[in-house]
C-alpha cells in the first residue's frame, strides 16, 4: 500500500495540486500502518524492528584508535598482495616470452 501511495504521488505530477497528491501518499501511508497493526504479519515485523533497535544499542562500536588501525592494517595489506600480484604477473610475462621466444637478449 505504501509503495502504491509512492508511485500516486509521482503519477500525479501532472495532474492534481501538490496537496492532493501529499493527501494521497500520506493516506496510503496511513493504510500501511493501519494494516500492518491489524494483521498477524504486521506484528510480527514491528516485534522483529523492535527486537533488531535493541540489539543494535547493545553493539560495541570500535574506537577511533581501533579503526584507524584496522584501516591502516588494510590499506598495507592492499599495497602488499599489489606488489605481489605485479610481480606474479611481471614473471608470467618473462616466462612466457621465453617461453615464445620473443625475449630481448
Amino acid at each position: 500500500m505504501a509503495a502504491a501511495g509512492l508511485f500516486a504521488f509521482h503519477a500525479l505530477v501532472d495532474k492534481q495540486p501538490m496537496v492532493a497528491r501529499l493527501g494521497v501518499l500520506f493516506g496510503a501511508f496511513a493504510a500501511a500502518i493501519v494494516l500492518m497493526w491489524f494483521t498477524e504479519a504486521g506484528r510480527t515485523f514491528a516485534a522483529f524492528s523492535r527486537e533488531s533497535w535493541e540489539e543494535a544499542k547493545r553493539v560495541v562500536w570500535p574506537t577511533r584508535k581501533e579503526t584507524l588501525q584496522t584501516t591502516a592494517v588494510v590499506f598495507a595489506f592492499v599495497v602488499v598482495m599489489a606488489i605481489f600480484l605485479w610481480g606474479v604477473d611481471a614473471g608470467l610475462l618473462w616466462i612466457t616470452h621465453k617461453l615464445l621466444g620473443q625475449g630481448g637478449s
